[in-house]
């Protein structure tokens, strides 16, 4: 990353989307997300996107902007709570296993394995020995699951250090956001450099030819969510699927008698 990104300078906003444009563009994609999620049904794909970034990077919204117009049966989410003290003992990978996607579906990982090389290492929930076992094993995990048909597609969410200082303090005084402050964000800000080299090791271990990092400059969120979501698209080649053509059916004729009930209606308040 250039050092005016470290230092929190970021790029500068050149020309700003409007919410029109975006609205606009946001639109088109999602038509594009449906016709994606209906070739996966239709080819068996396995398809399985792992978000990883700083705090602060706009994972959740863009996660939230690929997932508003599609099923949740086939774009699944997956956001780990922190391991139980029987997934503690299992081998690191085990809890993540279960979770990778099956024929037919997208699974999008909202922080992944990659947990082990960011946050449990900076912040000590690891030995250094732990972390760099798991970058030496972890490309060849991931190429086992590449040759088992799985598209695998990995982000890192960048932002700059004074963009996630406003977004930050915008969580503290917006009740609407406080929930979106886990214990482990503050500290991050203390440790900003540390999350850098860790994420520059990562980087040199596991940015591999069968799965690469692709980096999403996150300080314009609109901008990053349709740049990261058009990425997606092309890394997948997919048709639209023919459906046949729906007609809607007449409502049958019949008589119906109103039942004399006491409904309890929701009351009006608007």
């Amino acid at each position: 990353m250039a050092e005016n990104r470290e230092a929190g300078k970021g790029r500068k906003e050149a020309g700003k989307l409007k919410r029109k444009q975006y609205d606009k563009e946001l639109a088109r994609l999602h038509v594009e997300l449906v016709k994606l999620q209906e070739w996966v049904k239709h080819e068996g794909l396995k398809v399985c996107i792992v978000f990883e970034g700083r705090d602060g990077a706009g994972k959740g919204g863009t996660i939230k902007a690929i997932t508003e117009r599609v099923s949740p049966r086939v774009f699944r989410i997956i956001a780990l709570p922190s391991p139980t003290e029987r997934e503690k003992s299992q081998m690191y990978a085990q809890r993540y296993l279960p979770h990778l996607p099956a024929a037919g579906e997208v699974v999008i990982f909202d922080r992944s394995w990659y947990n082990r090389a960011g946050v449990e290492r900076v912040m000590g929930f690891c030995s250094d020995e732990q972390a760099q076992a798991f970058l030496d094993r972890v490309p060849e995990y991931e190429k086992d699951f590449v040759r088992g048909g799985i598209y695998l597609i990995k982000f890192w969410l960048e932002v700059g250090d004074e963009q996630q200082k406003l977004r930050f303090e915008d969580r503290i005084k917006d009740p609407r956001k406080q929930w979106k402050l886990s214990p482990m964000d503050l500290p991050s800000r203390e440790r900003w450099y540390d999350y850098s080299r860790a994420r520059d090791e990562m980087f040199e271990a596991t940015d591999s030819s069968w799965a690469p990092w692709y980096v999403v400059d996150s300080n314009d969120k609109k901008k990053a969510r349709l740049n990261l979501i058009t990425h997606l698209l092309s890394k997948i080649s997919y048709k639209k699927v023919k459906r046949d053509k729906v007609k809607l059916p007449k409502r049958r004729i019949g008589r119906y008698k109103a039942a004399d009930y006491p409904f309890k209606y929701v009351k009006e308040r608007f």
